[in-house]
C-alpha cells in the first residue's frame, strides 16, 4: 500500500512538473515535438497493422481458393 501511494504522488508531482515546464517556451517546444514524435510512431504502428492485415487476409484468400480448387477435383 507503502508504494501505490508513493507511485500516485511522483506521478502527481510530475504533472505538476511537466506543466510549469510546458508555460515556458522551450517546454512548450519540447513537448510540441514529443507530441509530434508519439503521433508520428501511432501512425507507423497503425500502418504495420494494417499492412500486416492486408497480407494475412490474402493469405486466407489464396489458402480458400486452394480448398476449393481441391474439393473440386475430388468431386
Amino acid at each position: 500500500m507503502k508504494n501505490v501511494i508513493w507511485l500516485i504522488a511522483g506521478i502527481g508531482i510530475g504533472f505538476v512538473a511537466a506543466h510549469q515546464v510546458s508555460r515556458t517556451p522551450q517546454g512548450a517546444q519540447f513537448f510540441d515535438d514529443v507530441d509530434t514524435k508519439a503521433r508520428e510512431f501511432g501512425a507507423a504502428v497503425v500502418d504495420g497493422y494494417k499492412a500486416r492485415e492486408a497480407e494475412l487476409r490474402a493469405a486466407v484468400a489464396e489458402a480458400e481458393d486452394t480448398i476449393a480448387d481441391l474439393t473440386s477435383r475430388l468431386k
